[in-house]
């Protein structure tokens, strides 16, 4: 008897996935728990493993294909050389075909092509059948009792979206449905020939896809502003210098910049909570911690695991944390849980080179500090031309929620304490 291997629960809020690549083919033999197939979600890679020992004997989805929880992937037989599956019976050859059609037609995925062929051996399938909306919709849609056919939907296949109904809802939520909040893309030109053939055309990943989806929504739904100053590092790399040895000696781990920036960010956020602050809807959720988002560069694209609790960590603690979680991302293993419920995000792009940049918001935070290179420069202290490590820093912040004086005075202290770090001992 076939064991099905199907798509496992994938973690909040993520329903679907991509089929990243199968480790195994039809025919190999495959251990109990070894990893089979890779599934790439918004947010992280991850690898499903066998529910059984045997012989791969069907791959059901082809790496590319998009999956929805509990879609199956394929099945084990009994024994070390399983035959593959026979012949499919005309419900699923024909799941298969439309499968191939939706492909050709830019459909995009096997889900979508079993989504409209749910009804085989039954009533005819229904071809325009709209997407449930998704769930965080819905309970706004239950909560503001309106319907769907109120909300015109952005999402992929007309889903309505979140956005979609407090758009809907900041007009009134009903009468005539909106247009989709997603503008019209704008046809590629054509390239010419002698050039097209050194062109490569290689698909966006689903992280690379989320990550530009979840920026141009941040710029698009947030009153987004920026503002910059910039702290003498002297006192945090005479710190670093004098203690560096002794400090790896006792924790394990190097002393770096992002402890102490996390650890003043902390400081700063405890009196400015408009920073540590999200919007949902009419009402504005402070958060009474410090979750706080690191971004890392990795391969695959940018993402952004969370140190919890920052403000109750040491230093210490802080940098073993970081390590760990970089190190994780690095390796495409990081768990679902480790990117969920930041606060406020730091991004050093201090590391690339970068000198100034104006990052933007991980939302639904409403601020998040840029980092980036120490430079000597010559600066005035005291009436007296001198030079010193300098680096700017700058804030994004969400307009809405953050007024200026708020986010400038965030920026200050941050400063503050940074040019003098015995401020973070004393809590000043």
């Amino acid at each position: 008897m076939a064991t099905e291997i199907r798509v496992p629960t994938l973690g909040e809020s993520v329903t679907e996935a991509t089929i990243g690549r199968w480790f195994k083919k039809v025919g190999d033999a495959i251990a109990a728990d070894e990893p089979v197939v890779e599934l790439e979600t918004d947010k992280v890679t991850v690898e499903v493993p066998a529910p059984s020992a045997g012989t791969l004997q069907e791959i059901a989805v082809k790496e590319g294909d998009t999956v929805e929880v509990g879609a199956l992937l394929g099945s084990i037989g009994e024994g070390a050389a399983a035959a593959p599956a026979k012949a499919a019976p005309a419900a699923r050859e024909k799941k298969e075909a439309v499968a191939q059609a939706a492909g050709a037609s830019g459909a995009g995925s096997t889900g979508e092509a079993i989504e409209k062929t749910a009804n085989v051996g039954g009533e005819p399938p229904i071809e325009e059948r709209k997407r449930p909306p998704a769930p965080s919709a819905a309970k706004l849609l239950a909560e503001n009792r309106l319907s769907t056919d109120e909300v015109a939907g952005s999402g992929k296949d007309g889903q309505v979206l979140k956005g979609d109904v407090l758009a809907a809802i900041e007009r009134g939520g009903r009468g005539a449905p909106s247009q989709p909040a997603e503008l019209p893309k704008v046809a590629r030109a054509p390239s010419a020939p002698e050039d097209e053939v050194r062109e490569e055309r290689v698909k966006m990943t689903r992280l690379r896809q989320t990550i530009a989806r979840r920026l141009k929504d941040a710029q698009s739904n947030a009153a987004m502003l920026t503002t910059f100053n910039e702290v003498d590092m002297t006192a945090v790399m005479d710190l670093r210098k004098k203690y560096k040895d002794l400090f790896e000696k006792k924790h394990g781990v190097k002393l770096g910049f992002m402890g102490f920036f996390t650890k003043a960010v902390c400081h700063a956020l405890k009196e400015i909570p408009a920073v540590n602050a999200e919007i949902d809807g009419t009402d504005i959720i402070y958060k009474n911690f410090c979750h706080i988002g690191v971004a890392v560069g990795t391969e695959r694209g940018l993402v952004v695991p969370v140190v919890r609790d920052a403000d109750r960590m040491t230093i210490a603690e802080i940098e073993k944390e970081i390590g760990r979680l970089g190190a994780e991302a690095r390796d495409g293993k990081l768990a679902l849980a480790d990117m969920q419920g930041g606060t406020f995000t730091i991004s050093n792009g201090g590391v690339y080179g970068s000198l100034m940049s104006t990052p933007i918001l991980n939302a639904p935070q409403s601020g998040i500090l840029g980092m980036h290179k120490i430079q000597e420069r010559p600066m005035v202290v005291g009436g007296q031309i001198v030079v010193r490590p300098m680096m700017y820093l700058a804030l994004s912040y969400d307009h809405r929620i953050v007024d200026g004086k708020e986010a400038v005075t965030f920026l200050v202290r941050v400063k503050d304490v940074l040019e003098d770090p015995e401020r973070l001992v004393l809590d000043l």
